[in-house]
């Protein structure tokens, strides 16, 4: 089963619009501010069936979820390549939200409960992260072949056509899962079943002191995470730009092949992080004394990376990015374990999709706040146009360190 829970990362991950996802909004002729508020509507629909969504999956069953997600995922992706107008987008965000709420939560609480019947829970960690190290291996293949169709066809709306194709195998693969990952679900569902037992998670998600924390983080750090990183994408661009060897190629092809280049590294050292995120509870004495120590380096690498950007010096700024993909990949294992000792075999799904939407809660109000003080600062030439990038992440991060930490003993 190892096998087939990496093959769903692998094939899950070949999303060969995701390194071009804002280039291809640029090319569309949208601002930032705009790009802002699709991925502002995005996280809105992830918010609202994210909860419900868990339930469903541990109450009807988590394949059945899982395949639900991936086929509204090639929805959004029709959308996304036909589109012509603004509100066109948002359509397909909403697709692609219906894909996020039925995956998130879902195939972790699946691989935790393969863990429990072989009587390997204390692996959790290793295996999680082995598990996401092939996701991130998956990312890297993708990132070859997505540059080789942006130079093929010269523009980023065809690649969705092709993402479609991995996730038709990825359904394929959900059919031969073995029945008892379904959970415990109930033969005959009720809407009643699932307000109960949402209501019976949330309670458990906030009575407990210890998880209200592990939420809060999630939000500090996934969520921020998430709003800032595409901003890598214009800034390769704008270096790509700057290359005397590129200067040869048209501007879609130059930024083609400087994206490919630094994700497909990108890609491979998150693997190798996410794959080792263990070793780090291991020299940190623990999971809590690991967590605390990537904030620290969380806090440094956004500090470092605002006035690399305010000055617009690209190189480092790159290097940079990439140390903080190292550490969200080091992060998101060790996290997800954590969340893992406060659910119920029951309310495993349910537990996690809640800390899923902790995240996207920070993301849809970061988002389009951060698209709108990157155009400002543009618009005013207040320095370099992304240096609220690294100073969102910078404040956030001490605000973590300063209340989730403050009375722990650590590294």
């Amino acid at each position: 089963m190892i096998k087939r829970f990496s093959l769903y990362g692998f094939l899950k991950n070949q999303k060969y619009y995701e390194p071009f996802i804002i280039l291809f909004f640029l090319e569309k002729g949208l601002s930032f501010t705009q790009i802002g508020l699709l991925t502002g509507f995005r996280e809105l629909c992830i918010n609202i069936t994210e909860i419900p969504s868990g339930a469903l999956a541990d109450l009807y069953g988590r394949r059945r979820c899982m395949m639900l997600s991936f086929f509204s995922y090639i929805l959004s992706f029709i959308v996304f390549a036909s589109g012509q107008k603004y509100l066109h987008f948002f359509l397909a965000m909403f697709f692609f939200a219906i894909g996020e709420a039925f995956r998130t939560g879902t195939h972790k609480a699946m691989i935790f409960t393969w863990l429990r019947l072989q009587g390997r829970l204390d692996e959790k960690t290793k295996v999680y992260g082995y598990t996401r190290s092939w996701s991130k291996l998956g990312s890297a293949f993708s990132i070859i072949l997505a540059t080789f169709l942006v130079l093929w066809s010269n523009n980023y709306t065809s690649i969705f056509y092709y993402s479609i194709i991995p996730y038709v195998l990825g359904l394929l693969n959900f059919m031969a899962y073995p029945k008892e990952l379904d959970g415990q679900p109930v033969q005959r569902i009720r809407l009643q079943d699932i307000f109960l037992h949402l209501g019976e998670s949330l309670h458990l998600s906030m009575k407990d002191k210890s998880l209200r924390r592990l939420i809060l983080e999630s939000i500090g750090f996934e969520g921020v995470f998430k709003a800032v990183k595409d901003y890598l994408q214009p800034i390769l661009k704008n270096m790509a730009l700057l290359i005397p060897l590129f200067f040869v190629m048209e501007e879609t092809r130059r930024s083609a092949i400087l994206v490919g280049v630094v994700y497909f590294v990108l890609h491979l050292a998150s693997a190798y992080a996410s794959r080792n995120s263990y070793k780090i509870t291991e020299f940190t004495g623990g999971e809590e004394n690991g967590a605390r120590f990537l904030w620290k380096l969380a806090f440094v690498i956004y500090l470092i990376l605002t006035p690399l950007l305010f000055i617009n010096f690209y190189p480092l700024v790159i290097v940079t990015f990439i140390g903080l993909y190292l550490i969200q990949n080091f992060w998101r294992p060790i996290l997800i374990s954590r969340f893992d000792a406060f659910a119920t075999e029951t309310q495993g799904a349910t537990v996690l999709s809640i800390e899923s939407q902790a995240k996207t809660t920070s993301t849809m109000l970061i988002a389009p706040i951060l698209g709108m003080s990157v155009d400002l600062v543009k618009a005013h030439g207040l320095g370099g146009e992304f240096w609220p990038v690294g100073a969102t992440g910078a404040l956030v991060a001490i605000f973590i360190l300063r209340t989730c930490y403050r009375d722990l003993s650590g590294p």
